[in-house]
């Protein structure tokens, strides 16, 4: 039984949730604790309670932990990524770099915490000093998706702690694994009871105490529009601050120009691996009349190599899907394809066990040609390796194509024109730009997000997570 942590104790929950590998549902990984409203509540205030403490603490202390946790993380990283593997179903190779992406992510915020600095600037008065400071915003709740299931988790953490914010932590209940090794490795490095909490719940209990309780200062969700936005309004209409990461419908497009097996590869990898479940994959392939019938050619070809398997097996390259729900949501939207008038050119079947036998939830890449930019499938989010190709006549149609969505979170272009790719930067509505590259796949010391319906409120990663877990305080002084 793998218990919550509240204010520093490990905590049996109300109820008890079974953690089922997706590449072989006869595997139990554990049982973790399900928090009830009562026990979210009691996180709040043990977070409330210290916060003030942490937040006035040194810069030397906060590094210390965070490196500390960062440098387990690292060197567990055989381990803790064959956990993501096993309970989400990533790849074990995609998994790994996960997880070190994860602890490379506290070692960065752990320098932070020592940079953290301020402004001394003349006042238009005189004899009058003006400092300008950061201070923490408080208690910060954190809500965290299922597709990176420790990454996620550790670029909402780092940060607010680095800043000297208490947080209560409420990770996706599909894997609660991930979250629950973080918290046992900040517990051990030293962190202070409550300033870290772990609440392993639903959303429609755990999650709902967070948006509701006034002593949470701040929400940071990262999950599905629907959700975003109702939190929205809970968060508006008590004045906390708020940070917002949803769905993304990411455009690749592809030019005449392109080297053809660049554009395959980074295609392949944006809209197949990892399943398809990352909200920085590339659904919609924009490919200009020139190019066309070659780039589907070699996009067929490439999805026959592609191993469909247990994440855990040497030579797998795609993974099952999350769960049986998450299945059933990618063959509606095959099937919405079809109907739609779309020609299903390869992959899209349901596969009910992997090669040795053992049940899980699979599915064939799926690739759609002929399709429009209106169809269902080329609007709204799918989530999974299903990947539409839309042809186009120029680059001028291709950037219209690529910019006629409700998202704008990643967006890639696949070209050799120094042009192209110049202008694409500029013009693309997208938070995040690649060129020649999957749109899947960020560093970790620069700023994440999107615009429009991907994104609301500051950036995530980098020194700009400043501007979400801190607020500025102006202070003058007169001798």
């Amino acid at each position: 039984m793998f218990k919550n942590l509240i204010n520093g104790e490990w905590v049996a929950g109300a109820r008890v949730s079974r953690n089922i590998n997706p590449s072989d549902t006869r595997d139990l990984v554990g049982e973790y604790a399900q928090a009830d409203a009562e026990q979210a509540r009691a996180a709040i205030a043990a977070a409330t309670q210290a916060q003030h403490a942490w937040g006035l603490s040194t810069p030397q202390q906060r590094f210390d932990i965070l490196d500390a946790a960062g440098a387990e993380i690292l060197a567990r990283r055989n381990e803790l990524g064959d956990l993501l593997a096993r309970e989400e179903g990533k790849t074990l190779p995609e998994a790994i770099g996960e997880v070190a992406r994860a602890g490379n992510i506290f070692k960065f915020f752990a320098g932070e915490a020592l940079r953290v600095g301020g402004q001394v600037v003349p006042s238009v008065r005189a004899g009058v000093g003006v400092e300008v400071t950061r201070e923490p915003v408080g208690v910060v709740g954190l809500i965290t998706p299922w597709n990176f299931p420790i990454a996620i988790p550790a670029w909402k953490i780092a940060p607010a702690l680095a800043y000297g914010n208490a947080v209560v932590l409420k990770p996706a209940d599909l894997v609660p694994g991930s979250a629950w090794a973080i918290a046992d490795i900040l517990h051990r490095a030293g962190l202070p009871a409550g300033v870290f909490n772990l609440v392993m719940g639903r959303g429609s209990e755990v999650g709902q105490v967070l948006l509701d309780d006034k002593r949470v200062n701040a929400i940071s969700f990262t999950g599905s529009v629907a959700t975003g936005q109702r939190i929205a309004q809970a968060c508006v209409a008590r004045m906390a601050k708020l940070q917002l990461e949803m769905g993304g419908k990411n455009p690749m497009v592809v030019l005449d120009d392109a080297d053809l097996d660049v554009a395959v590869a980074a295609a392949a990898n944006s809209g197949f691996f990892s399943t398809g479940q990352r909200c920085t994959a590339s659904s919609r392939l924009i490919v200009t009349e020139g190019i066309h019938d070659r780039f589907v050619a070699a996009m067929a070809g490439k999805m026959k190599t592609l191993v469909v398997g247990d994440a855990r097996t040497k030579g797998t390259d795609i993974g099952p899907v999350v769960d049986e729900k998450q299945l059933a949501q990618d063959l509606e939207y095959i099937a919405i394809g079809k109907s739609e008038g779309a020609k299903l050119v390869a992959g899209g079947e349901a596969l009910e066990k992997n090669a040795d036998g053992a049940p899980g939830w699979y599915l064939r890449p799926a690739l759609f040609t002929e399709t429009t930019a209106q169809m269902r499938i080329n609007r709204e989010e799918i989530f999974g390796p299903v990947v539409s190709v839309i042809r186009a006549k120029n680059y001028e149609e291709a950037l219209a194509l690529a910019n006629d969505t409700e998202f704008g979170l990643s967006a890639g272009i696949a070209t050799t024109s120094l042009k192209h790719a110049t202008h694409f930067k500029r013009h693309v509505q997208a938070g995040m730009v690649m060129v020649n590259l999957p749109t899947a796949g960020v560093d970790y010391h620069v700023p994440f997000g999107g615009r429009k319906g991907s994104s609301y409120g500051p950036r995530e990663q980098g020194s700009h997570a400043a501007e979400f877990y801190t607020t500025v305080k102006t202070a003058y002084t007169q001798a």
